[in-house]
């Protein structure tokens, strides 16, 4: 079965959202209704439809990405893994965040009555698609499989710069949908090649009534633009915008002391280049102790960059994006030019390293391999140009036990900025599991409380209510004292797994 889908092109009629979100309306009280194993079951069929098309997808994504065969292979890996993890956390009956207090007619001065608290899903979502992950944060990822998780049928606005692949995805859920027996509506997929119809099509998406809450990866921009329509509304929704970030990395001198400095360097300038900076966890800005050790990371990162070839970027308008958002920050107050790579022809400019004395200038995410170093003499000089930054998804930290006091010093600061704190690793690499948190705080993401990676995410897409003194015969099943997932009581009111 095809998805519930219109492609437009420049001769093709625009397409039809209204017809879309009636659909998952309409799709929305038998999805919900599904029991947690026939929902899971689903969320697994999509993971092997998905797997079943594998070969013709990777080549539709790497012709259309110019990203290797090796990376988006591990994509299809990893967004079949995060529908599976989701299949999971519904099977267990996690996705229900059940609370209760049970009551206690005796208590003094007032009794207290039996409360019981479940997750419900809101509605229809709309889903944009990323540019810079095809399959992992596109038509199937992780808004997606979070969604469907959470009994919400979705609406995809498939990314134009992998509309082959957007679709041939798009084409293996619904096939999932159909043999599930499902409603068609639970899932749809939308496309505009034309970007100002495309803009058009994604403002109608989010004004629509019918939809009730919305995940986007992208630029700042578009993130905003998102969350203002989605405001103007006469009910407004959430927006889930996951959007800029410079991911700060501190080397703290112990790290440049007793490691191996060339390698350290080595190891920054792989993570910087990696998938020609197109992550959005990329380390676009360094903190470099001054001394003969910073000197000799400085050199040897510059080596390393002088050294590096372009490697193709994602569509014309991102790799123009980073050649007038780098030369930006060569023209930034007191900016020096540590080196500079080579280009790899059409579509994939030189990576980049520079010099700054502060943060004047030099914030700006420049989505791409380009990378920023500050020195510092102490932590006490550190501490406030990290107060400074905006938020961010992640924050690395090198150091050795040298260093704990100094880091300790760190933590509360980088708390309050990012998403995810990392010891002595690079944050080009997103783990899918149950404690990840690929959020931050605005303008990282729209909404710091969330993350768009991880078993969390799902609750993007709920909201709670309580069951005060409802019969047993009318209460919601997961909420019962027979419960199929053996979740028993005690008497203040906490759950227990057996």
């Amino acid at each position: 079965m095809e998805p519930r889908s219109i492609i437009a092109g420049a001769e093709a009629a625009q397409p039809d959202v209204a017809a879309a979100t009636t659909a998952a309306a309409e799709a929305f009280a038998t999805y919900r209704a599904l029991t947690p194993d026939a929902r899971a079951d689903f969320l697994d069929a999509v993971a092997g439809e998905i797997e079943a098309d594998r070969e013709e997808i990777v080549r539709a994504a790497v012709a259309e990405s110019r990203l290797p065969e090796a990376r988006i292979t591990g994509e299809v890996a990893r967004a079949c893994g995060q529908l599976r993890m989701f299949a999971g956390v519904v099977r267990r009956g996690d996705h229900l965040g059940v609370r209760i207090d049970p009551a206690l007619p005796e208590r003094a001065p007032l009794p207290r009555p039996d409360i019981r608290q479940r997750q419900i899903p809101l509605g229809p979502v709309a889903v944009f698609g990323a540019s810079n992950f095809p399959l992992a944060f596109s038509t199937a990822g992780g808004d997606t499989a979070s969604a469907l998780a959470a009994g919400c049928p979705v609406i995809v606005k498939g990314h134009p710069a992998h509309p082959l692949t957007g679709y041939l995805v798009a084409v293996a859920v619904g096939r999932a949908v159909e043999k599930a027996g499902l409603h068609p509506g639970t899932f749809s997929f939308l496309l505009e090649l034309d970007s100002a119809r495309g803009i058009e099509l994604g403002q109608s998406l989010v004004r629509d009534p019918r939809i009730k809450a919305v995940g986007f990866t992208g630029s700042r921009g578009g993130g905003l633009a998102l969350v203002a329509a989605a405001a103007q509304r006469p009910e407004p929704i959430p927006v889930y915008a996951e959007m800029s970030s410079i991911n700060p990395v501190v080397i703290l001198p112990g790290a440049l002391a007793e490691g191996d400095v060339e390698a350290l360097a080595t190891a920054y300038v792989g993570s910087l280049t990696l998938g020609a900076g197109q992550f959005c966890t990329n380390p676009g800005l360094l903190f470099l102790p001054r001394g003969e050790a910073g000197e000799r990371f400085l050199a040897a990162a510059g080596a390393a960059v002088g050294a590096a070839v372009g490697a193709p970027m994602l569509t014309p308008s991102i790799a123009s994006a980073y050649q007038s958002g780098t030369a930006e920050l060569r023209e930034a107050p007191g900016v020096r030019v540590v080196a500079q790579g080579s280009e790899g022809g059409e579509q994939a400019p030189a990576p980049q390293l520079i010099e700054a004395p502060a943060l004047d200038g030099v914030t700006e995410e420049v989505f791409g391999a380009s990378g920023v170093v500050i020195r510092f003499d102490s932590i006490d000089e550190l501490l406030p140009r990290l107060e400074q930054l905006e938020g961010q998804l992640t924050a690395t930290v090198h150091a050795t036990d040298a260093d704990a006091a100094d880091a300790a010093r760190l933590l509360p600061v980088l708390e309050l900025k990012v998403g995810r704190i990392l010891f002595n690793g690079w944050p080009t690499g997103v783990e899918v599991g149950h404690a990840m948190v690929h959020g931050g705080p605005f303008p990282a993401t729209s909404d710091s409380r969330t993350t768009s990676v991880g078993s969390l995410a799902i609750e993007r897409f709920q909201r709670p209510v309580a069951y005060q003194d409802v019969p047993a015969a009318v209460l919601p099943e997961g909420l019962r004292d027979d419960n199929p997932w053996g979740l028993t009581r005690r008497i203040d009111g906490e759950l227990r797994l057996p």
